[in-house]
């Protein structure tokens, strides 16, 4: 065990030395210029001692010594493990579905709206999983189509009154437009060149929307947008039909909910697909993929614009619930953190992608107290889930056996 933690020692104590260098400037500098000591190496001093013990366990599970503790445990979570899988997938996924379904009705106003910005996320997610999961290509321009699908229902809600179900396939439409027009020139490239064009290309939707006065109104943004209408029927005097707003918060929640449903069985249906497998070809080696004669690039193009659709779906809703839309919402940062939900939750993966959308807003939700440490910790925690799963919380499956699998 003492030879175990020598090899660590080391870069575990740079690793704290570099944090208390970073920690300083956060909480020692404060705004009338004078300088303190103690509130960092307070936080630094927790910090310190729970990451020693971590480190002190983890070390001591390596050389054995626990053993008597570990065994125990992982037969525990073999049995629950066995025990899960017997049940069928079906049922996990009606518990599920029940659960999502009376969540509004057990819960606040403040739970319903992050969960109807889960749900947003987990349709950008699964959108940006297409291109990057399943096709293998690095986007990091993917919130413009979000913005392109938010302001094509603005757009035509406020200039002209045309409802939200018949803009949203409307918006749609207008993302998978713009992603092949964006993809067309770009995706003859690869790696870092694709990723870097693809940037250059979302500040450029951004800075459109930001300078196209006349039409999108530039940074004021775009004002009274509706939500989304029902038509119910009105018995009064004879049979009518009354126009219905669906401004309570449930509503958009079920809404959302029914988007992410859709944009679930969409992704499922078309990663066990014969396109999904051609995407997958060209993800592991696109060069033997096309010698195979799969057509490379229109398959490209096609992800390309299957992972726009989604994405316009979900700016859509995003420009119905927020009844206001402005160039601000479509950074770099949104890409940057629907980029990490992917990474986190396992490209490839439905359920990680879920689970990782939760997570990566939930979790901040719950440390808003911690209101200067959680951007911090956020980064730690992608650090860490890099280093010990560097496939995501849920990897996704492989289909079929490869050769190194037979040869291990």
């Amino acid at each position: 065990m003492i030879q175990e933690f020598k090899k660590t020692w080391k870069t575990y104590s740079i690793g704290m030395l570099w944090l208390l260098g970073l920690l300083w400037p956060l909480l020692g500098i404060h705004k009338d210029g004078t300088l303190s000591f103690t509130e960092t190496f307070t936080v630094w001093g927790y910090i310190f001692a729970v990451s020693l013990i971590c480190l002190l366990i983890h070390t001591m599970n390596k050389a054995g010594v626990l053993k008597t503790v570990s065994d125990p445990l992982s037969g525990i979570t073999g049995t629950v493990k066995s025990a899960a899988g017997a049940v069928p997938v079906w049922v996990w996924i009606l518990i599920a579905l029940a659960g999502a379904c009376f969540f509004p009705i057990y819960t606040s106003r403040y739970a319903q709206d992050v969960a109807i910005n889960v749900l947003i996320y987990i349709c950008l997610g699964l959108g940006l999983n297409i291109v990057i999961g399943l096709a293998g290509m690095l986007d990091l321009g993917y919130i413009a189509f979000y913005g392109v699908g938010a302001y094509t229902y603005a757009l035509l809600n406020v200039n002209y009154g045309m409802s939200f179900w018949l803009c949203l396939p409307a918006a749609g439409s207008m993302a998978c437009i713009a992603g092949c027009i964006i993809g067309y020139p770009t995706l003859r490239m690869r790696g870092d060149y694709l990723a870097i064009v693809t940037l250059g290309f979302g500040e450029i939707v951004r800075i459109i929307l930001n300078n196209w006065m006349d039409l999108t109104n530039g940074p004021n943004g775009i004002l009274g947008v509706k939500v989304p209408s029902i038509y119910i029927p009105h018995f009064d005097g004879g049979l009518s039909f009354e126009l219905f707003y669906l401004k309570k918060l449930y509503y958009l929640y079920y809404i959302a909910l029914g988007l992410a449903i859709v944009t679930i069985i969409a992704v499922h249906r078309l990663n066990f697909s014969r396109i999904g497998r051609a995407w997958e070809s060209i993800r592991e080696d696109e060069t033997a993929a096309e010698l195979m004669g799969v057509n490379t690039f229109l398959l490209k193009l096609l992800a390309y614009a299957m992972g726009a659709t989604f994405a316009g779906f979900a700016g859509a809703f995003f420009s119905a619930r927020m009844r206001f839309v402005s160039p601000e919402s479509f950074t770099f940062l949104e890409s940057a953190m629907v980029l990490s939900m992917v990474v986190l939750g396992g490209m490839g993966s439905i359920p990680g992608i879920i689970l990782g959308a939760a997570a990566l807003i939930i979790l901040p939700e719950v440390f808003r107290e911690f209101e200067l440490y959680r951007m911090l910790a956020f980064g730690a925690a992608m650090v860490i889930m890099m280093l010990f799963r560097p496939a995501g919380l849920i990897p996704a499956k492989r289909v079929g056996m490869r050769s190194e699998d037979r040869e291990g």
